[in-house]
């Protein structure tokens, strides 16, 4: 693959930089603006970019020899060769970001994860450094326990039962007391109904009882 040299980034010509998510001063040297580009190794980065669909911030490009010693870098390092790129990892997952690099075709990686950074090379296969912690997984938001629809609920269904029978009771006796004075021709009802009012109340606390057995069982559950 050819590699391309220029005094500085901005004098590469606009129609031969072909690397649609890079700038020329994204990858020249930081100290000097000098530029040295392999064309093979942008190639891999502009495929890494298109894989993982997100930018890629890159630290560190090509380092001019001279750079290179000012910034304590390796005597043989393959940032002089423009084959080397230092990537932030703040917008990446370190874990997916390794394996996508490894499937376009790097093979040498540093890991940094206390300056948020990784290294990645042409190789040869090789690694160093201490990997990045596994992040974190968010858990799942906790769904609620399923409560029951006011209308279905044990506890509605009782007191309505116990307000109605008593309503109904009530209203028994009422009309009981009216027939028993005005109406002489229909006294033979009057027993019926007293027997009528005994079952109303008698189902008033059934539905006294249900609704509290129902909120005891709820209070048990932890639902109330």
């Amino acid at each position: 693959m050819p590699i391309l040299t220029w005094s500085h980034w901005r004098k590469v010509p606009n129609g031969l930089w072909r690397w649609k998510n890079f700038s020329p001063a994204e990858i020249a040297c930081r100290g000097t603006g000098a530029l040295k580009i392999d064309t093979e190794a942008l190639d891999k980065l502009q495929a890494l970019r298109d894989r993982l669909g997100k930018p890629l911030i890159i630290r560190s490009a090509y380092r001019s020899p001279e750079h290179n010693r000012r910034v304590g870098g390796a005597p043989r390092s393959k940032h002089m060769d423009g084959t080397a790129f230092d990537i932030a990892m703040a917008n990446h997952d370190p874990v997916a970001f390794e394996a996508a690099a490894r499937e376009v075709g790097f093979l040498g990686f540093g890991y940094y994860p206390r300056s948020g950074f990784m290294h990645i090379d042409l190789g040869p296969a090789r690694s160093w450094g201490e990997k990045f912690p596994a992040r974190a997984v968010p858990f799942a938001p906790e769904t609620p326990p399923a409560r029951e629809v006011l209308a279905e609920s044990r506890t509605f269904r009782g007191s309505g039962a116990a307000g109605a029978a008593t309503v109904g009771a009530a209203g028994v006796e009422v009309l009981q007391e009216a027939l028993a004075e005005t109406q002489s021709t229909i006294q033979p009802l009057v027993p019926y109904l007293d027997a009528l009012r005994w079952v109303l109340v008698a189902i008033a606390l059934i539905g006294i009882a249900v609704t509290i057995h129902a909120r005891l069982d709820d209070w048990k559950r932890g639902q109330r």
